[in-house]
């Protein structure tokens, strides 16, 4: 039995040299991984992989949006206005450059010549937000960090430099958008700076693997199946330099004559066989690898590779589940705040006033099936009409919960207009008492 014995908080074992400085484990380390622009451009560019771990995300991020939770009137001019200034399109587009590069930002023109004053949302008037423009990083040279900590900016840029220019823009002008957030701001140099690190730095690795194991399985294609001659004396007869000449024209016609029909020529003491390599196992290699990835970019397979799902009884739900939240949480804690300002601009552009009940929520990107929905709205209905057997609460107050909650699950989306249209007429005719002939 080995000795063992605990130095440093960590597992030694000196018979099997593990934890010592024989141990070949205790030579590995994590440097530092920098990559260019230019190197990030040629991964998305040039390989499938890269490009949809970073397009994926910001494409369901913004592909079901938001809803407006307002009067019609009012959501239909802030829809109009977020149509009119391109939101959508453009938030999806800094999130992919800020996925890939590290960071972006959205520049909200107010035609306000000092962008070096903050914005306010208070003088924005209807119309007031003209143009959005989206700025790669290298656009954007961040200045000093803000290191105040009683500021809200405690840890960021305190403004933004145009690239090339003195021009001078204040963050509340800009929607930021990071990346992989830095762990310590303050460490970032070069040209992450003042943003945060691209999502593929940290699986470049396993992307490159993957791509290498799938390049090395086609190369091997190649070699399915070699042809096999055995020439006596072959070694021999090389050493006349015009044997050489005839061995290559003897196997060019060999093959030729293979090709057409069928048939092999040889010489009687020549022998012929064929070597073919077993692919078996390379599908669950490169499987691997694949998964390797899919795990590291935090995507499902079946969402990355377009694949069903693998295992008995396995749907795939529980995995595209977990993803969604994961993009509703990014939803929340990045687009969110980022938005927050504009936001608060785009209501004032759209009807001119801030009424403070207006808000949105993210519409939910998992759609149920017709017979999840049918059940959903069956559900609904018995609740409804269970809670209004006990007598318990008011009709009409039952009635305004059951028709939010209808709305909200998407069982009747048009019944809260319809309600406010004829309601009221239609609660008269239910209490009318019916009349009642009787025919002597």
């Amino acid at each position: 039995m080995g000795v063992v014995r605990y130095l440093s908080d960590k597992l030694v074992n000196l018979v099997a040299n593990m934890g010592t400085e024989r141990d070949k484990a205790a030579g590995s380390h994590y440097a530092p991984v920098f990559l260019s622009d230019q190197e990030l451009t040629n991964a998305y560019r040039g390989a499938w992989l890269p490009r949809k771990i970073v397009d994926i995300p910001a494409l369901d991020a913004t592909r079901r949006w938001r809803g407006w939770q307002a009067d019609k009137g009012q959501i239909e001019r802030i829809e109009a206005e977020e149509k009119r200034l391109d939101l959508r399109r453009k938030v999806k587009q800094a999130m992919t450059r800020a996925r890939l590069f590290g960071g972006a930002a959205i520049f909200i023109g107010t035609g306000e010549r000092d962008t070096s004053l903050p914005l306010s949302d208070e003088r924005i008037s209807q119309g007031g937000v003209r143009y959005l423009t989206v700025m790669n990083r290298r656009q954007l040279t961040p200045t000093e960090l803000e290191r105040d900590p009683q500021s809200e900016r405690f840890g960021k840029p305190k403004a933004y430099r145009l690239a090339g220019s003195e021009i001078e823009i204040h963050p509340s002008r800009l929607m930021v958008f990071i990346g992989a957030e830095h762990p310590d701001p303050e460490l970032a140099q070069g040209d992450a700076f003042g943003w945060g690190d691209s999502v593929l730095q940290a699986l470049f690795d396993a992307i490159k693997q993957s791509d290498g194991t799938m390049a090395n399985v086609a190369s091997l294609v190649f070699e399915a199946k070699v042809d096999v001659i055995k020439i006596p004396d072959f070694m021999q007869q090389l050493q006349d330099p015009a044997f050489e000449k005839q061995v290559m024209e003897r196997v060019r016609l060999a093959a030729m004559a293979k090709g057409i029909n069928g048939t092999l020529l040889l010489d009687a003491d020549e022998e012929y066989d064929s070597k073919q390599a077993s692919f078996g196992s390379l599908p669950d290699i490169i499987d691997r690898f694949l998964q390797q990835v899919s795990g590291a970019a935090d995507i499902p397979a079946t969402r990355l590779l377009g694949q069903s799902p693998a295992g008995l009884n396995s749907t795939g739900e529980a995995d595209l589940r977990n993803y969604y939240d994961r993009v509703q949480a990014m939803q929340e804690l990045d687009i969110g705040p980022a938005l927050g300002l504009l936001d608060e601009c785009l209501i004032r552009s759209a009807i001119g006033s801030r009424p403070a009940e207006i808000h949105y929520i993210w519409n939910t990107l998992w759609q149920p099936t017709a017979a999840e929905q049918s059940e959903i709205g069956k559900r609904a209905a018995e609740t409804v009409k269970i809670l209004g057997e006990t007598k318990l609460w008011h009709a009409d107050a039952l009635s305004k919960a059951a028709t939010t909650m209808l709305v909200e699950q998407s069982v009747l989306p048009g019944l809260e207009a319809a309600v406010e249209e004829f309601g009221e007429a239609l609660l008269d005719e239910e209490r009318e008492e019916p009349e009642i002939t009787i025919k002597e």
